[in-house]
């Protein structure tokens, strides 16, 4: 939810608005165990590029069964804040390592088996950069699952996102059906 590169601070989602949708009601939409239950396998490492407060890296960790981990990258030191206190509350937080970014590096080392960068695309100035970096990350054959919100990001601005990661070596493997979202699900080369 939180943006990794960002031009200013009007680009960010901040800490406190997260709350108003990283809540309990919004796994009625988008509960993690069936969104990436065909995606995510205990063992993997995986990379929740704008984490925010966790929602999808507490149920990723969920998914792994103690066995793999999830880099949980965010901007904001307060969002990773908010993941720290949620993940010892679900009993992942061994699974999880929260990692303050910087606007512009991950800072994490690869390989990572499957990326997610869920409603943050948008947020970032340099979609190109982003998207090299992740695939930088990802081990051959890695996937990487960008979802958009349907009601802020145009299709012409999903597509215009999704040639920027063709070109960067990352071919489309489907679309799965998430909610209130645009999504691309790709594959590093």
């Amino acid at each position: 939810m939180s943006s990794l590169w960002h031009r200013g601070p009007e680009r960010v989602c901040p800490w406190w608005l997260c709350r108003t949708f990283d809540n309990p009601l919004r796994r009625i939409f988008h509960k993690p165990e069936r969104i990436f239950a065909a995606l995510v396998k205990p063992g993997m490492t995986v990379l929740d590029a704008g984490c925010g407060m966790g929602f999808f890296s507490i149920g990723i960790a969920r998914l792994l069964k103690g066995d793999g981990m999830v880099l949980a990258v965010d901007l904001q030191d307060r969002m990773l804040e908010g993941l720290r206190k949620r993940a010892e509350r679900a009993g992942v937080a061994g699974s999880i390592t929260p990692t303050l970014c910087t606007p512009k590096s991950l800072n994490i080392e690869g390989p990572v088996d499957f990326a997610l960068a869920f409603w943050m695309v948008h947020e970032t100035p340099d979609r190109g950069t982003f998207l090299k970096e992740v695939h930088s990350v990802l081990r051959p054959g890695g996937q990487l699952l960008i979802t958009e919100p349907l009601f802020h990001v145009s299709q012409k601005a999903f597509d215009e996102t999704l040639a920027l990661a063709w070109h960067v070596g990352f071919r489309m493997v489907s679309s799965p059906k998430v909610a209130f979202s645009r999504t691309a699900l790709l594959q590093k080369q």
